[in-house]
């Protein structure tokens, strides 16, 4: 068979190019659109993006609420403690008075918000045929102590038998001890006296017999 190339003239060609190249176009101004194949498939998510720049500050915000009104804390700065005592002993202070004053020891106060430890050992004795009571006590610049309370120690003998009683001697060795608040700084006489107790008659009493009797005073903080 011969092709159709061959039968037909290239002017003939030339002319069916052209009509194929045209009817298209005409079909488009007389449609208005072109034909549309079937859509296709979705494509894949891009990378993500680089970060943008920073945006500038914003405007400050508006003043809060008025907090409520504080309370003053004054710092007090105090110095440390430092230890304060003495010591007065006497050796075979053989004080036989049944009143009065046994022995003293002065003293210097540092503060007068402290408080003054004090001691006194010594041997007593109290001795008498009916029954009987002798106290012993410190003082204060001649002032028992109130703070809170005095600081003393007592002797009682009992009746007991006339025979036994008008023998009995013996000296043992004792304290007296407490602590005492409110004394006032400066120079403290500190003192041991001997006197009765109350509603008691009083004996024949000794202090510091042959052995040695000593005052011991410490200032401590409250």
């Amino acid at each position: 068979a011969v092709s159709v190339a061959r039968v037909m003239s290239p002017l003939a060609v030339r002319l069916l190019l052209l009509a194929c190249l045209a009817l298209p176009l005409y079909a488009v101004e007389k449609y208005g659109s072109c034909l549309q194949g079937p859509a296709g498939t979705a494509g894949r998510d891009g990378n993500p993006g680089a970060n943008g720049i920073p945006g500038t500050p914003g405007i400050p915000g508006r003043d809060g609420l008025k907090g409520e009104k504080g309370e003053c804390v004054t710092e007090v700065f105090e110095e440390p403690w430092k230890p304060n005592y003495k010591q007065c002993a006497w050796n075979s202070l053989n004080y036989g008075i049944d009143l009065g004053k046994v022995a003293d020891c002065t003293f210097t106060k540092l503060r007068s918000d402290s408080a003054l430890r004090v001691l006194f050992s010594g041997s007593l004795r109290l001795k008498c045929k009916n029954a009987c009571c002798q106290r012993w006590y410190f003082t204060f610049n001649g002032a028992e102590c109130t703070g809170p309370l005095p600081i003393e120690s007592i002797i009682y003998l009992d009746q007991g038998s006339p025979e036994l009683n008008s023998t009995i001697n013996i000296h043992r060795t004792s304290s007296v001890e407490g602590l005492c608040e409110g004394v006032k700084a400066g120079l403290v006489d500190v003192a041991v006296w001997v006197g009765t107790c109350a509603d008691y008659p009083r004996g024949d009493a000794s202090t510091g017999w042959n052995s040695v009797s000593r005052i011991i005073i410490e200032e401590l903080p409250k």
